[in-house]
């Protein structure tokens, strides 16, 4: 009596099932997977060029002994 008509709270519900989807085509295909390629190569050659401004130099004991020295000497000049 207070709530909206019978027709408009049908719930639709249908047995007809949808269209196949269309197959890609080859160059469709080929063109995804460069493209997907081309992404992961920027990724990685991203990361090989980038790693090493990360890296941390830790001078090995014959190099702090060499630099050493050089100070050493021109601090004596």
């Amino acid at each position: 009596m207070y709530g909206p008509p019978k027709d408009a709270v049908t719930l639709f519900t249908s047995d007809v099932t949808p269209p196949p989807r269309e197959r890609s085509s080859a160059g469709q295909t080929a063109g995804r997977w460069l493209l997907g390629l081309t992404i992961v190569a920027a990724l990685v050659g991203s990361v090989v060029i980038g790693s090493p401004a990360l890296t941390v130099d830790h001078p090995s004991p014959a190099q702090q002994s060499h630099q050493s020295q050089q100070s050493q000497a021109a601090r004596g000049r």
